[in-house]
């Protein structure tokens, strides 16, 4: 339990810093004396590291144990969080989010460690409450940046507490983690890693820049097709690799591909949903007709800091769930209180409550994926692959947050009102019918899983997958028979 707690933390580390710059933009703009477009870097290169660095401390974690790389990542995330709050340079702080972007590494490294450490019996439950801090976190960066950073605070302020986690988690692993050798062999596919780090970061500049930049510019656009260029190739490397970074097959292995898609459309929806409901509580309802004119301190205790209770009440329970009935019906169960969360949002917001209601069900929805997601891949492959697998799963939902708020930017500056300045109502209801969307996806692929007939089991020595013994032998991790 306590290994939990300190793996719970962690992972809580990558969300909070994660989340708490995003209220934070416009006072890093003022502070620094930078364009948005400039402050905005400060997001992207964030993700930037996390999408060159997650497959790569996934797959060392693998061959050489998870202990020294947790405790690295840890040291970098401190570093560079402690340098975020001692710089006011720009060019700095965006170093600083270079070294917190390793903290994406710690999901897929705690979940190897529990696959490890833990029986079956407890591992679901484990699992679900160390993911759903992915999504906790991100309530809690929210929060905190609103309590300390206030309407006219030092933006640096909400680094201190990503320090305090950091180091405190930071020494619960130095002394609760034990070391074991890396259950993998070979080598790590430098070639490939460098590779898809440069396919995902020809991705993931558009997602985050396109607003900027512009979608039709030549910018925009040859990055996007570089990517599409670039990625095809790294497949084929993977194909003639001997020891890959990644097997194609697993990518390609259905088991994998529906915990890929619906981390996708959960981040997705997450970023849609955070930026959205902060945009409509502030607005000023005397100006815009809509809105309840809060500050980003009420913003986040209120109409956020709900959701984020119920993440922490419920994962421990998600995790039994996805025990007893399967992490497929979990997922789907999860999603459709998506559904409803954001078809709530779209339709009925004209009171405080109903915009609470909303961000209850969403969150809700989050937080039983988060819990049903880790199970599902570690169900898919070999023990020796669960970091470098989870890893892709957590550049799938990483991928999806940039494009959720990609998304959430673009429909409400394309629906600024001339005489205001500020987004019409319709803007909120785009994002809303795009979470019901994305929400809906995942309910589809769920659905899929369970009508395609049991899973199969990896073979951990061979790599060979091999059918499930016995018609009717059931499986607790994926619910199906």
């Amino acid at each position: 339990m306590v290994l939990v707690v300190a793996l719970s933390l962690g992972v809580t580390t990558l969300s909070l810093l994660q989340s708490l710059v995003v209220p934070s933009l416009g006072r890093i703009e003022e502070q620094l004396g930078i364009s948005p477009g400039a402050a905005g870097w400060v997001l992207t290169a964030n993700l930037l590291a996390a999408a060159v660095l997650t497959p790569v401390l996934g797959r060392l974690g693998d061959l050489r144990g998870e202990r020294p790389v947790i405790l690295g990542i840890l040291a970098a995330v401190s570093v560079g969080t402690l340098l975020a709050i001692v710089t006011e340079s720009l060019p700095l702080l965006l170093v600083a989010r270079v070294l917190q972007g390793a903290s994406y590494g710690l999901f897929p490294l705690s979940i190897s460690v529990l696959r490890r450490e833990l029986p079956e019996g407890r591992l679901s439950v484990a699992m679900s409450v160390v993911s759903s801090t992915l999504a906790v976190g991100g309530v809690v960066g929210l929060v905190t940046t609103g309590l300390l950073t206030g309407d006219d605070g030092d933006y640096r302020h909400a680094f201190w507490v990503g320090l305090g986690v950091g180091l405190v988690s930071l020494a619960l692993v130095a002394w609760l983690l034990p070391g074991h050798p890396g259950t993998a062999t070979g080598r790590i596919d430098w070639w490939g890693a460098v590779v898809l780090g440069a396919g995902l970061v020809l991705l993931l500049l558009p997602l985050s820049q396109g607003p900027t930049w512009g979608w039709s510019s030549p910018g925009t656009i040859g990055c996007l097709v570089g990517s599409a260029v670039v990625l095809s190739g790294w497949v084929l490397l993977q194909r003639r690799t001997a020891e890959p970074l990644v097997r194609p097959a697993m990518l390609a292995d259905r088991r994998t591909v529906i915990p890929n898609v619906a981390g996708l459309m959960t981040g997705i929806a997450l970023f849609a949903s955070f930026l959205a409901v902060l945009q409509y509580v502030q607005s000023p309802p005397e100006v815009t007709g809509y809105g309840f004119g809060a500050g980003v301190l009420e913003a986040a205790v209120v109409y956020l800091l709900p959701g984020g209770v119920l993440g922490i009440v419920v994962a421990p329970f998600a995790g039994r769930v996805v025990s007893r009935f399967g992490a497929l019906p979990t997922l789907m169960a999860g999603a459709a209180c998506g559904v409803v969360g954001f078809g709530l949002l779209a339709g009925l917001r004209g009171e405080p409550w109903q915009v609470i209601a909303a961000g209850l069900l969403t969150q809700l929805s989050v937080t039983v994926a988060y819990a049903a997601l880790p199970a599902l891949v570690v169900q898919a492959v070999r023990e020796d692959e669960t970091g470098v697998a989870n890893a892709v799963n957590s550049i799938a939902r990483s991928v999806g947050q940039a494009l959720g708020s990609t998304v959430a930017v673009t429909l409400i500056a394309a629906t600024l009102d001339p005489a205001t300045g500020l987004p019409r109502a319709i803007a909120f209801t785009l994002l809303a019918l795009v979470g019901v969307v994305t929400s809906a996806v995942v309910v589809v692929v769920a659905l899929v899983g369970l009508r395609s007939g049991p899973p199969r089991r990896p073979d951990p020595l061979s790599g060979v997958e091999e059918a499930t013994a016995g018609a009717g032998e059931w499986s607790p991790v994926s619910g199906m028979r």
